[in-house]
């Protein structure tokens, strides 16, 4: 097996695999936050702007600010806002804001990616003005982000070494209880949790197959260390159990978990 490859660091790959549903999924996510309008907001592993340009359209914000490791990620997150924002490329365990700077700091899809939580948690509390908001979602890999745990659910019984990198499994925090004691852990308080859902729908099965070619994070990754031979049992396992629609097409239900809490 060669080397896997479970990095978020280019754009047009994470698009075409996770990206599409993150657009979906982010607009619920700022409709359920129901903050008022004209406020400062910063977008913590802003990926390739989901959340912020959803910011933009249905926040009504006074400016956003965006921050990630990742220097094509925040091109592309530029870009999708017309450059109407602050974009800066440094790590999140050190964000490079001033003290109590923002109303409310966000992250999406991306808390379970952090490489220390806590420390990552800390800095946002710290740029956060008090009485601020700290607020975040992830998918809920572990139940019902459907398209990847057919995709996992599949693996274990071509390879069970696959396990290891099952997001269900290797994300512990990704459901209320899992995020509402790491937010209590920081000191937050008023803290809600809830759940939000999309469907993915695929046309068919090559269009759900394709973009797990792409070769960029843990399920891509992991096709492109398979041999031809295991990689095709992999793709007809898969194809044998997946439910699809009498014309073709393939609808997955998509969850994502909310929490927010108080700075004070």
């Amino acid at each position: 097996m060669n080397k896997i490859n479970v990095n978020w660091i280019s754009g047009d790959p994470y698009d075409y695999f996770m990206g599409r549903w993150s657009s979906l999924i982010a607009p619920k996510f700022i409709k359920w936050l129901n903050m008022p309008p004209h406020i400062s907001w910063l977008d913590v592993g802003c990926g390739t702007g989901a959340l912020s340009e959803a910011i933009a359209q249905h926040g009504e914000p006074q400016n956003i600010s965006c921050i990630d490791t990742s220097e094509e990620f925040i091109k592309m997150a530029k870009k999708r806002l017309s450059g109407n924002g602050e974009f800066v490329v440094a790590n999140v365990s050190d964000i490079p804001f001033k003290d109590n700077s923002f109303n409310i700091v966000a992250s999406g899809l991306s808390l379970n990616f952090f490489p220390n939580i806590e420390n990552v948690l800390s800095e946002m509390k710290r740029v956060t003005k008090p009485d601020g908001t700290i607020a975040a979602y992830v998918w809920d890999y572990a139940d019902r982000m459907d398209f990847l745990r057919y995709f996992w659910d599949s693996a274990y019984q071509v390879d069970s070494k696959s396990r290891k990198l099952d997001e269900g499994i290797r994300f512990p925090i990704c459901n209320s209880g899992g995020l509402i004691n790491l937010f209590q852990k920081a000191g937050l308080i008023n803290i809600e949790s809830s759940a939000l859902d999309i469907y993915t729908v695929f046309k068919n099965f090559e269009d759900y197959w394709k973009p797990f070619l792409g070769g960029q994070g843990p399920a891509p990754g992991y096709i492109n260390s398979l041999d031809d031979e295991s990689k095709e049992k992999l793709k007809n396992n898969i194809h044998e159990r997946l439910p699809t629609e009498p014309d073709g097409s393939i609808k997955l239900l998509a969850r994502a978990i909310t929490i927010k809490g108080l700075y004070r």
